[in-house]
């Protein structure tokens, strides 16, 4: 995209089939788990824990030979849990049978910690610190780490610590390294669990560790290369956070749908009231983006494609802003009503103001979308892009392809042939317009210019955004008689949505219709249930 290349092959076609439904269909989330006595509880109830480890959802992508269910990321996706944080390809030797089985198999609680109280979003600046002993058989470790999750009653912590390393130039640096540390090595507290907005089930606290001693072979991905394996458990979380909120976005539209349905005000339905009519839609057409994008996604990393973090973050930031919005805007549907805690709409509320703050703030991660751009044009590195003063080709190739158009010359890519003709122009001939105004000069681009990095990472998740309905809807049009009647107005609402707001009004009534009286989201789930 920032080389004005259209690469569709990780796109098209939507992928299709290999879900597994056995926790889909499984009652223990339904009739086991009680998410307000969970809350009231402030810990997950052992009946509910219990349910799960017998679904084996504390596993649910780590190798069977392992002690986990071995299902690919497309399968997990159809799942209404995220019970994971496992990347396989980290596992340490030290951790395989018999040792590893455990905390898959749900008998043993871990932990990430990477967090500290100066250390937010720079991790770099972490103080944790881990030394190599004379002997080289162990680490000595000690720092503190906060808020958490599962800090309190985890045994085995995956922490991150600054280690001394020689560079090239033969100089001592400090860089950072991930170890495994077990409760039992002795030196490792937890504080009480902290009091929080939402997520109360979560158990969040301080974890203190005062000279542990780490066994060496304990060391994750090699000496210096924690960075690298903070960054592929952040985008494993990243990447499946947008099907677990494309669920309960999916659930919280039943209830305005149903609520709209049958509220009556003024004498009529208040479903057949615009102002409500626009709500439903646009929260129909967010849904239908972000569970586009989590198939999509889910898809190219079990084709294996090594390089997704870009699309990663983009999911996390879409999804966790479409969820909230669409949230709000149920409150907004029932009134008073969905003021109250009967609705149960203020805990889904509370529960997901954190989604866009860890994993990466939102901010963050736009900054590392729109610096991506940086680096992909310059071919330097990310943050030594920030500074250079030879970004003037950054401007011209990312920002010609309105300009060509106006007198006469293709942009270069096109979808013809891979969308129905019906949303080809809607959809490719707008997406440059999207970056019409570049910054004035290469130095608005550096960190204290933010305005204009953050309208590029926008137009950037606004493209990828568009790309991946237009691919779910290209599927639709080959497996039946042409495109829904309700998924084209939806694929066309959400392209629109970020180019042309004035055309949305139309196909908003279309949406609005469709979603009330379906009772919920009227679009076919991407594989069928």
């Amino acid at each position: 995209i920032f080389n004005g290349q259209l690469v569709p092959d990780n796109v098209f076609p939507f992928p299709s089939g290999g879900i597994d439904t056995s926790l889909i269909h499984s009652g223990c989330l339904k009739e086991v788990n009680n998410p307000a006595a969970n809350e009231k509880l402030e810990s997950i109830e052992e009946a509910t824990l219990a349910g799960l480890k017998d679904l084996g959802a504390f596993g649910l992508q780590v190798p069977e030979e392992l002690g986990g269910t071995g299902l690919k990321n497309s399968q997990v996706r159809g799942l209404p849990c995220h019970m994971h944080l496992v990347i396989p390809g980290w596992v340490p030797r030290s951790l395989h049978p018999p040792g590893c089985s455990l905390p898959f198999a749900g008998e043993t609680v871990a932990a990430f910690c990477l967090t500290e109280p100066a250390s937010g979003s720079d991790a770099a600046s972490i103080r944790t610190v881990a030394d190599l002993s004379p002997c080289g058989k162990f680490y000595t470790l000690s720092g503190e780490k906060i808020w958490i999750s599962n800090g309190g009653i985890a045994e085995i912590f995956t922490v991150f610590a600054k280690t001394p390393i020689k560079v090239e130039t033969g100089e001592m640096k400090e860089r950072i390294s991930a170890f495994i540390v077990e409760r039992a090595f002795g030196g490792v507290t937890s504080g009480p669990p902290e009091k929080k907005m939402g997520i109360k089930c979560s158990n969040t606290a301080e974890v203190h560790f005062d000279n542990v001693k780490v066994p060496a072979e304990n060391l994750l991905g090699g000496l210096g290369k924690g960075f690298k394996v903070a960054m592929n458990i952040l985008n494993n979380g990243r990447f499946g956070m947008a099907s677990a909120l494309a669920g309960t976005m999916r659930g919280v539209i039943v209830k305005a749908a149903d609520h709209a349905a049958n509220r009556t005000q003024f004498g009529d339905k208040i479903s057949n009231y615009g102002a409500i009519q626009e709500k439903i839609a646009r929260m129909a057409m967010l849904h239908y983006v972000t569970e586009s994008m989590a198939y999509v996604l889910s898809a190219n990393m079990d084709m294996k494609v090594t390089d997704y973090k870009l699309e990663a973050a983009i999911s996390k930031i879409f999804a966790s802003e479409a969820a909230w919005h669409v949230t709000d805007e149920v409150i907004q549907v029932l009134g008073g009503m969905g003021y109250m805690q009967e609705a149960g709409i203020e805990k889904i509320m509370r529960d997901l103001r954190i989604f866009r703050i860890f994993e990466g703030t939102n901010d963050i991660l736009r900054l590392f979308v729109a610096l991506t751009g940086v680096q992909v044009e310059t071919q330097k590195d990310l943050f030594c892009s920030l500074f250079s003063t030879s970004l003037s080709l950054f401007s011209f190739s990312l920002f010609p392809f309105s300009t060509f158009r106006k007198v006469g010359i293709s942009s270069g890519f096109s979808l013809r042939g891979l969308v129905h003709s019906d949303l080809d122009s809607s959809a490719v001939q707008r997406l440059p317009e999207q970056l019409a105004h570049p910054p004035s000069s290469p130095q608005s681009l550096f960190p204290d210019k933010q305005f204009h990095l953050k309208r590029v990472a926008d137009a950037v998740i606004d493209m990828y955004a568009m790309a991946v309905v237009l691919s779910r809807c290209a599927r639709e049009v080959e497996g039946g008689d042409g495109i829904l009647r309700e998924e084209r107005p939806s694929c066309q609402a959400a392209v629109l949505m970020v180019s042309w707001q004035g055309e949305l009004l139309g196909n908003m009534k279309l949406i609005s219709h469709a979603v009330v009286q379906n009772k919920g989201v009227y679009a076919t789930h991407p594989f069928g249930f």
